[in-house]
């Protein structure tokens, strides 16, 4: 079906409303789950109706980004990496500096964020309710119109069904199957409960945390994101993050906040020796004062552990 659009003004800019349009095509969802992974991938979200949440979030990299930061409308560059919109289920914060305390209020923050969708959320609002496809869809869903609340609603509820406990990793540990992954796996895994020390901060069944960390990634001149005391505005945050899930992170390329790395091999390197990448970083955790000492094999065996992790 061809779209139709009028041009009307909104929140001080030009946006187009999609008054007539109607999914062609698409199955009509019926539950929130399914109401969600529809706006998560429809562009009727970003001011320009360009692109889409999973324009930046791509499901063949387990809903991450393959650069250091992505591109938003008129190809803004954003501040941080991307990270995966999956296994969030046990996080107690959303983005990089914690701004967010559940899926439901992260899932709007892009939307009116300048440099991504740089839509205001009133006016996605307006949109969905002048489309027909989205007043009968949120109409099924929520006994509703289209609201901020439901709209965070939908798309938490997707994110939400995105966990993942079907890897090599799983089929070794919960189903006993001693043949799906290598020796090589079992070693490196033996290593990151040990003196590798991963799991001071990643564990549990998403190997995340729910803590913030300076990782040792802050020196105040190139490296400046002050990340989570920028929201806290408590000096001993300073250069701390949150720590993300290792689910799928063999696939999920580059890492940290600011993508420096380009490989699991660069990040199991870099904790090995930090001073090595960075040695005037301020406020480093503790536990990265003294080098891991780890051998080219030990390094092998935590990259393949790493990678055991993907479902």
């Amino acid at each position: 079906m061809r779209k139709y659009f009028f041009i009307i003004i909104i929140s001080g800019f030009f946006a187009a409303a999609p008054h007539l349009f109607c999914k062609s095509g698409n199955t009509m969802p019926d539950n929130a789950i399914a109401l969600g992974k529809q706006l998560f991938f429809d562009t009727i979200l970003s001011s320009t109706q360009k692109i889409s949440c999973a324009s930046c979030h791509k499901p063949e990299f387990a809903f991450a980004d393959t650069s250091a930061v992505s591109l938003g409308v008129f190809n803004r560059k954003g501040t941080r990496n991307t990270p995966s919109a999956m296994n969030l289920n046990n996080a107690a914060f959303f983005f990089w500096d914690g701004r967010a305390k559940t899926l439901e209020e992260q899932a709007l923050i892009p939307i009116a964020n300048p440099d991504e969708m740089n839509l205001p959320v009133d006016s996605a609002i307006y949109r969905l309710q002048q489309s027909a496809f989205y007043r009968v869809a949120f109409q099924n869903v929520y006994k509703e119109k289209p609201s901020a609340k439901n709209l965070g609603k939908a798309l938490a509820a997707f994110q939400s069904s995105m966990e993942t406990n079907n890897s090599p990793f799983d089929d070794w540990k919960t189903r006993e199957d001693e043949k799906a992954v290598s020796e090589s796996v079992k070693r490196g895994f033996t290593l990151f409960n040990g003196s590798a020390n991963c799991v001071r901060c990643h564990f549990g069944p998403d190997f995340s945390n729910t803590e913030f960390r300076n990782i040792g990634l802050f020196n105040g001149k190139e490296l400046n994101d002050s990340g989570r005391a920028a929201i806290t505005k408590n000096p001993d945050e300073l250069g701390k993050f949150k720590i993300g899930p290792l689910r799928n992170i063999a696939l999920t390329a580059p890492y940290m906040h600011n993508g420096m790395f380009k490989t699991l091999r660069e990040v199991i390197d870099y904790y090995n020796e930090p001073d090595r990448f960075v040695p005037n970083s301020i406020n480093r955790d503790v536990l990265l004062n003294k080098p891991l000492d780890l051998s080219e094999q030990d390094k092998t065996d935590l990259e393949n552990f790493l990678r055991s992790l993907t479902g």
